[in-house]
């Protein structure tokens, strides 16, 4: 089954001025390590909307894999700053029940599109 939003959270898109910074620290080899490491924690980390599930996957070696179904979650909160919106990325949170998030992952393409897949999902 095809999944309807699969992302990863962005690099340059989520933190800007970081990137720059390591960017410019590459001749000290320095900026190619963090560029490494912050690589791999990004990609690492995969949100997916396949069916009726929300799939969070987090890890490279090792994995820890957490499944919703969609018609359980009992709000979503999506946190855009500033700059945040011109780059297109947020913090997305889901909650089914408790005062703690089920999931929580910052720096996600187009939050609000999987906010609105929840809700048609769960209106359906």
């Amino acid at each position: 089954m095809e999944a309807k939003y699969a992302e990863s959270p962005a690099m340059f898109r989520n933190n800007p001025l970081g990137f720059i910074l390591a960017v410019l620290l590459i001749p000290l080899v320095v900026g190619l390590v963090i560029l490494l490491v912050w690589y791999l924690r990004c990609k690492s980390t995969k949100l997916e909307f396949v069916g009726n599930d929300l799939v969070l996957e987090k890890g490279l070696l090792s994995k820890a894999r957490t499944e919703l179904d969609a018609r359980g979650i009992r709000s979503v909160k999506v946190y855009q700053s500033f700059f945040d919106r011109i780059f297109g990325v947020g913090k997305i949170s889901i909650f089914t029940a408790g005062d703690a998030p089920e999931i929580e992952v910052a720096g996600l393409p187009r939050p609000n599109d999987l906010r609105e897949l929840i809700k048609a999902e769960q209106d359906a």
